[in-house]
């Protein structure tokens, strides 16, 4: 909403000094955002005057065009040239070229002198032209910013105007005005006025506020007005659509009167466009009232107006020249040759006033918020009007409202006004709240004295009545927003200033804080990041066959899923049992961007449900449901494990002048399972696993000792690595969170480093080929004793020398001691010690 600053002043006591950022700042303090400031000035400087053309030479150039030379003069005959500067005519008479034909000599014009600029950083200086110095410009409306019109230039007595030559034309045409924007937020539909914010404003400074329907006069109601009836078949949530209708009739107008120059740029101001003067005057009434009119030309209409919803199949050509199928929900103003407007957004062509319109009908009504908003929204058709319906308009501003236009009418257009009046129906009672004394106190966490109460509640309109323990107050017309003690409580501090409520610094309880499994999750994402690997999120929806795919182990088992009533789309029609599906994704729409070598992971749930879901029926509301009824809505959720899983694709480093990029092998997805286990102190027990997501040779299995599995990890299966379009050797794993944290240890306790140095001893141990490595090295590990720091295997060897059905394992054995240095036959000892576990529980035999 743009307020002219000018209109503001004329009913709320605004400084004449202030600026519209003075304004903005105070509205500010009363919830009203900021938007913007309109200043014609800023683009517009002078000198700009009033000028009489006192001769016109019509010049054809050889181009085909005809030019008119001006003399045209700028002060008052006899008066002195006030005026220097290069161009400036010290006798008062300026010599221009213009190419404009509509004005004749004689007549008022806006000179643009040498010095001005105008809109678009336009510098008007001497200039030769056509055989002629041009100093100066006969300026038009589009080239002065206030008006499209560029068919000629403006010529003031169209205007109704006939100023004094040389009067500074901005302060004629209104262009000093300035204008302050404002956001107004949904709740506070009645700021969409100069009456709102000039109230509000009051608010904010303290000061007087003169509300304009105060100043309106409204005859007493007689009968015999327009007919006009109210017929909601269908209203919305019990609701009329109208629930009143004001109607005046003003005859004998004159439409072909210009607009006054002080309405247009007000209204130019607050970003309106001048359209006609009866137009303008509708326009201004509701940007002064907040209550929007409609103007219809009373001798287009036919028969009793009908406020109805309209029939299937019905159609409307509206203003704008378009013609809409109206749908039963709409709320329609009609006479008897059918719909001439939809209610309170657009009205018909078929009743528009148009030049030769002499006789006006001036519709003020009150409709129904939702109906209204449902049209706009159906029709996808904004208006001002539908903007302040939607939003709530004052209840009992209709009367005042059309005499206010009636008043504007006579005044500018002449003609004469019907004694009857129409006025059928009746707008809602006023809305009556109780609020205890106590309450504004314990809502807001500060007290409230009994006159800031009833003194804030007084001042936004409402009826403040004293009751035992608290107030009756009945909410005023135009805040429709006020409906509960809540809503009350919080305009008395937003009036006596939210800065007024006390901080309090809250102190967190000892011994609080991140619970055990949030450290450790933290701890392991940030280590997981910290490996290098990128943090994503996907969505939890995927396609049924996803979930057969990853969801389970072994092909052909049952994987329960949880499917959505309402889904994005029929391909994502179920809750994950993986984040794989996601992941994959992913990784898709980054390689159709041209990212291919990446690591990606994701930590979130899946969706595990059990034999039953959800519960028979719904407990009653206002109930604490007991034990037994929270099992069983607890058991009918599915169980939601937190997971953690993560995919590779393409190289491990970037590709670059000396460094040959390594491709991601399934030898990475392992290590880093490896290293979240590190991470949260967990004993891990990895060995070769079967999923029918991942490739049949190339997939680890990670378990707990106690033998639960925790995961998988190794390279996807070439068959799933086709269908998706991924890379080949794309690697993967996927981890149940929620196994890990259990358990892993309250408190990870760090080895001490020795100072000692290490002894390393290589074993190459030949055992039968379907021997898993891993069981090798765990026997190695075991069999070494507490000397051992660490074992790997480095080499797998089947080939010459080796016989058939057997392969060489060569592992790596570094021991060291906390208190001393090695000898060599002590680690020789410990490896020896090592080598026979691996025989007995294997036939190893060292090489």
């Amino acid at each position: 909403m743009r307020i002219p600053l000018s209109w503001l002043r004329e009913y709320a006591a605004v400084p004449a000094d202030a600026t519209a950022e003075d304004v903005m700042a105070e509205l500010v303090k009363v919830g009203l955002e900021e938007e913007d400031v309109h200043r014609p000035t800023d683009e517009l400087t002078g000198p700009i005057v009033v000028g009489q053309v006192l001769s016109l030479v019509k010049e054809p150039q050889s181009n085909g065009k005809t030019i008119n030379w001006c003399e045209v003069r700028v002060v008052p005959e006899g008066a002195e040239q006030t005026l220097t500067g290069d161009g400036i005519d010290p006798s008062g008479v300026q010599g221009i070229v213009c190419g404009a034909h509509n004005f004749v000599e004689g007549d008022k014009v806006v000179v643009t002198l040498p010095g001005a600029v105008l809109p678009g950083d336009f510098r008007i200086s001497p200039r030769k032209t056509y055989g002629h110095v041009s100093a100066g410009m006969i300026a038009s409306v589009r080239e002065l910013g206030i008006g499209d019109d560029h068919d000629g230039i403006l010529v003031l007595s169209t205007l109704g105007l006939d100023p004094e030559i040389g009067t500074d034309a901005l302060d004629l045409l209104g262009l000093y005005d300035e204008a302050a924007e404002i956001n107004v937020t949904p709740d506070r539909g009645y700021c969409f006025s100069i009456r709102g914010v000039a109230r509000e404003y009051a608010h904010a400074t303290r000061t007087t506020f003169t509300d304009p329907a105060a100043a309106v006069v409204v005859p007493p109601a007689a009968g015999g007005g327009y007919p006009v009836r109210l017929e909601d078949s269908a209203p919305v949530y019990g609701k009329a659509g109208c629930d009143r209708f004001v109607a005046r009739t003003v005859r004998g107008v004159d439409t072909s009167r210009p607009t006054p120059p002080w309405m247009s740029a007000r209204l130019r101001l607050a970003g309106i466009r001048s359209i006609s003067l009866v137009v303008d005057i509708s326009n201004y009434v509701m940007l002064e009232l907040g209550q929007p009119l409609h103007f219809y030309d009373l001798d287009r209409l036919s028969g009793d107006i009908v406020v109805r919803r309209a029939l299937p199949g019905e159609k409307l050509r509206t203003l704008d020249d378009k013609e809409r199928t109206l749908d039963p929900g709409d709320l329609l103003i009609t006479d008897s040759s059918g719909p001439i407007g939809i209610a309170g957004v657009m009205g018909g062509a078929s009743t528009e006033v148009s030049d030769g319109t002499s006789a006006v009908l001036i519709e003020s009504a009150h409709f129904d918020d939702v109906s209204i908003g449902r049209s706009r929204r159906r029709h996808r058709l904004p208006s001002e009007a539908s903007k302040r319906f939607e939003r709530g308009v004052d209840r009992q501003i209709a009367d005042i409202a059309a005499q206010r236009a009636v008043e504007l009418l006579l005044e500018l257009a002449g003609g004469t006004v019907d004694d009857a009046v129409t006025d059928v129906g009746q707008a809602p009672e006023a809305r009556v709240i109780e609020l205890a004394a106590d309450f504004p106190a314990r809502l807001i966490g500060r007290e409230f004295t009994d006159e800031q109460i009833t003194g804030t509640l007084t001042d936004l309109g409402a009826t403040v009545e004293k009751t035992d323990g608290g107030y009756r107050v009945t909410a005023p017309s135009w805040r429709t927003d006020l409906e509960t003690r809540e809503d009350l409580t919080e305009e008395i501090i937003r009036l006596v200033g939210y800065d007024t409520i006390p901080s309090t610094l809250p102190v967190a309880p000892p011994g609080r804080g991140l619970t055990r499994v949030q450290q450790q999750r933290r701890r392991l994402l940030n280590a997981l990041a910290a490996a290098g690997l990128t943090e994503v999120l996907s969505y939890p929806f995927v396609g049924e066959q996803a979930n057969a795919v990853f969801g389970t182990p072994h092909e052909g088992d049952a994987a329960p899923s949880v499917k959505l009533a309402n889904p994005l789309s029929a391909e994502l029609g179920y809750l994950r049992r993986s984040i794989l599906p996601g992941l994959v994704e992913l990784a898709k729409r980054n390689h159709s961007r041209g990212f291919r070598d990446l690591a990606l992971f994701e930590s979130g749930a899946v969706f595990l449900p059990g034999t039953s879901m959800g519960t028979e029926s719904i407990p009653p509301l206002g109930i604490k449901p007991d034990d037994a009824v929270l099992d069983g809505l607890y058991s009918g959720i599915p169980d939601q494990p937190q997971t953690i899983a993560a995919l590779f694709t393409g190289h491990e480093l970037v590709p670059s002048a000396g460094v040959t990029p390594r491709a991601w092998d399934w030898a990475d997805a392992v290590d880093v399972v490896h290293l979240m286990a590190q991470v949260t102190g967990v004993d891990v027990v990895v060995r070769k696993g079967s999923h029918q997501a991942f490739h049949p040779g190339r997939t680890a299995e990670f378990s707990l000792r106690s033998g639960e599995v925790l995961g998988y990890a190794g390279e996807l299966h070439p068959k799933l690595i086709a269908t998706q379009d991924l890379p080949v050797r794309t690697v993967a794993f996927e981890i149940n969170a929620d196994l890990l944290f259990e358990a892993a240890a309250d408190v990870i306790v760090a080895r001490p480093l020795s100072t000692y140095p290490a002894a390393t001893q290589d074993v190459a141990l030949v055992v039968d080929a379907d021997v898993v490595a891993g069981d090798v090295l765990e026997a190695l590990n075991e069999g070494a004793g507490e000397l051992l720091e660490d074992v790997s295997l480095f080499d797998v060897y089947t080939g010459q020398g080796i016989p058939e059905g057997r392969k060489s394992l060569a592992f790596a054995l570094r021991f060291r001691a906390a208190d001393r240095t090695l000898t060599a036959e002590e680690a020789s000892a410990a490896r020896d010690s090592a080598v026979m576990v691996a025989a007995e529980r294997f036939g190893a035999v060292q090489r």
